[in-house]
């Protein structure tokens, strides 16, 4: 019985190092999301910082469009990113399915 906490906790303890790595590398990564056939580019790095927005000319004269353009890209990048973290901490995680709602880091 005794054997089987630690090697429990041995498991928990790397795990928790695999999620600590996880989260490093997702802060060094950088995914562009796009709209209006690449007319519209917004760049976020891992932990949702806004690295760059590229916006072309032509969509300029028309206010409302651009607005558009822009929050749809933005969506774009976020669900890039979004999905970039839950490949790399299932990785982390070994598979193991984290309930619904929990935040990682914990």
């Amino acid at each position: 019985m005794r054997g089987n906490i630690a090697q429990l906790m041995q498991q928990a303890q790397r795990m928790q190092e695999n999620l600590q790595r996880a989260q490093e590398e997702l802060a060094k990564i950088e995914v562009t999301g796009s709209s209006g056939a690449g007319m519209v580019n917004v760049t976020l790095t891992g932990r949702m910082e806004c690295r760059k927005v590229r916006i072309d000319p032509s969509v300029l004269a028309d206010p409302e469009m651009a607005e558009d353009l822009i929050a749809a890209a933005f969506n774009d990048a976020v669900n890039k990113v979004n999905a970039e973290s839950q490949a790399k901490m299932a990785a982390a995680t070994a598979g193991m399915p984290i309930p619904p709602g929990m935040k990682l880091p914990f």
